[in-house]
């Protein structure tokens, strides 16, 4: 656990804050003056730790990364006993345990706001394929997404966790458009400055290396279902991030410009 002095008012608990988002969070609160404690993933685990954490936190920022929600209980109960607000950044994809912990928060009576994002982080699963030549093997290639620049969550999680009027909200984060897994690895090879292509496999395929992960059963089938369901109905947009923060959402495109170097 580390903690970052920046001024005298309430510290914010970014737990996982070497994540994509929670980087930025830590990052966004500490150029705004306020001040950042951290906590690992791993230690989130332990009551103990987390206890320790949340003293005197005016909020905390939860992500859940585990495959279940084991654990969760006594987490949301320490957070309910010990903080006054929890911004919890949740999943669009079924089969992940976020729906759960989201249960567990309403239950515990703690104010808190849910995001529910698909982050631009997904994109870099492609990165090895990318960078040993272009050819991205997957599922659900015309299946049209719509994944939320993480510094766009990070914006919008600052202001939940340091304004009022945010509790009990449950906002939906997504970009400006939706381009399919495709268009998306295209966009990538553009950025790059050599061509990337989609290559489609069968869904038991895609079904055999998920589960080779370690990803459970029900994940792996919620999150094929859902590229499934987006071939007919893409994602749509919505504007939560430019009505809460002012400012447009980065469009895939853009992202994938900023981050060139990590597909090369």
């Amino acid at each position: 656990m580390t903690n970052k002095r920046v001024d005298d008012t309430p510290p914010v608990l970014v737990i996982g804050a070497s994540g994509a988002v929670g980087r930025h969070v830590g990052l966004q609160l500490a150029a705004s003056g306020v001040r950042v404690r951290t906590l690992t993933q791993r230690e989130l685990l332990d009551p103990a730790s987390l206890e320790a954490a949340v003293q005197g936190a005016g909020a905390v920022l939860l992500g859940w990364p585990f495959p279940t929600a084991d654990g969760a209980t006594e987490a949301v109960g320490v957070l309910a006993r010990e903080v006054g607000r929890v911004v919890f950044l949740s999943s669009s994809v079924p089969g992940r345990p976020d729906g759960g912990v989201e249960a567990l928060l309403a239950r515990s009576g703690v104010p808190h706001t849910v995001l529910r994002a698909h982050g631009f982080a997904a994109a870099l699963q492609w990165a090895e394929e990318i960078r040993a030549g272009g050819a991205v093997q997957g599922y659900g290639g015309a299946a049209g997404l719509n994944p939320v620049d993480e510094r766009d969550i990070a914006a919008v999680a600052v202001r939940a966790l340091v304004e009022n009027g945010h509790d009990g909200a449950r906002y939906v984060l997504t970009g400006p458009e939706s381009p399919t897994q495709a268009e998306q690895v295209e966009m990538i090879g553009a950025a790059v400055g050599r061509p990337a292509t989609w290559q489609e496999i069968p869904r038991e395929t895609a079904r055999r290396r998920m589960s080779a992960t370690g990803r459970l059963p029900a994940a792996v089938d919620g999150a094929l279902d859902f590229l499934h369901a987006r071939i007919a109905a893409p994602e749509p947009a919505t504007t939560t991030v430019q009505d809460l923060t002012g400012h447009p959402a980065r469009s895939f495109r853009a992202w994938a410009t900023d981050h060139a170097a990590l597909f090369r």
